[in-house]
């Protein structure tokens, strides 16, 4: 049975930093493409970010270039988000997600995804 779970979400106020983390079981980790979409109330779910199965190819949405960082480690089967600079903007559920990629279509769309985490919760005071 796959599982995903995602932690570290909080609140912060703005400025500040949180550190994500989505560790997997049920899958053979390595051969996912993975990443972290966010839905804020009363908004569809969007790509924040998405790492390929080596790490070497990332993608960011426009809205976190240069303040988050995402990063593999395949050996523990786990995925991670460094939040920097945090928005109030940025407040949302945060989901991670594993597929076997999006073969050149939309990194940001949530059609590729065959495995969904719970979510965590990140709020972002102003």
């Amino acid at each position: 049975q796959v599982q995903v779970v995602e932690s570290g979400g909080g609140l912060v106020q703005a400025g500040g930093s949180l550190r994500l983390s989505c560790t997997t079981s049920g899958l053979t980790f390595d051969d996912y493409y993975v990443g972290w979409f966010r839905q804020a109330p009363g908004k569809e779910r969007e790509g924040v970010s998405c790492i390929s199965w080596n790490g070497i190819s990332t993608w960011y949405a426009d809205s976190v270039k240069g303040r988050f960082t995402i990063s593999r480690d395949n050996a523990k089967k786990t995925l991670y988000l460094q939040m920097n600079s945090l928005k109030p903007e940025d407040t949302a559920m945060y989901y991670c997600a594993a597929g076997h990629g999006f073969y050149g279509g939309n990194w940001a769309s949530p059609t590729w995804v065959n495995h969904w985490g719970q979510g965590t919760q990140v709020t972002v005071s102003s």
